[in-house]
């Protein structure tokens, strides 16, 4: 058990030392001078927040996460989080969006915690990802891995990629995507955008 535990930790380790390296060659290829203080432990930092906040979704696996469902409550009615906090990174800027998700589906015969909701909309956006994607990507968990009849998300993110240009700061970016018998629901769509 414990040797399975270090591989999976090696690889994550291996990333950091990689990131620590690439952000020293790219500050020294900006002309800094690493010895100065302000950038002393800047490489260190760059690669704990990446390997950490951005890139941690990578090793998350949908599957377990939705993996262990609270089993035979038959039919419910629509579940619907909202105000789920989430955060990623541009894969065209490398800038970080962040916002709020919300996310439902109509259960079949099994229900995930609320915490594994927040969990599944972290594993999408922890990456470097478009928002649009992790949005689609959620949904389409909840149908595969949870057998949901249907699912839907909706997330609301600012993003550093389009407020720096052209000083656009109060934009707002709105994607949704929705499956199953969402799909053909307006009554329940309703629930979802409300």
């Amino acid at each position: 058990m414990a040797s399975s535990k270090r591989a999976e930790q090696e690889p994550a380790i291996d990333r950091r030392i990689a990131l620590e390296q690439a952000i020293t060659a790219l500050l020294e290829a900006c002309g800094l001078d690493l010895r100065h203080k302000d950038f002393t432990s800047t490489p260190s930092r760059v690669a704990r927040v990446w390997s950490q906040e951005f890139l941690s979704g990578f090793d998350m696996d949908p599957a377990k996460i939705l993996g262990d469902p609270v089993e035979g409550e038959g039919e419910s009615a629509l579940v619907v989080v909202r105000g789920i906090p989430f955060h990623g990174l541009c894969p065209h800027h490398l800038l970080p969006y962040t916002g709020t998700a919300t996310v439902a589906y109509l259960p079949d015969t099994k229900l995930a915690g609320f915490g594994r909701l927040a969990d599944l909309v972290a594993c999408f956006t922890r990456r470097l990802t478009l928002q649009e994607r992790a949005c689609n990507d959620v949904v389409d968990a909840l149908v595969e891995h949870l057998g949901a009849r249907g699912a839907g998300c909706v997330m609301r993110g600012r993003h550093t990629c389009l407020s720096i240009p052209d000083n656009k700061h109060g934009a707002e970016v709105v994607t949704s995507s929705v499956r199953g018998e969402l799909s053909a629901r307006p009554d329940l769509q309703a629930q979802l955008f409300a």
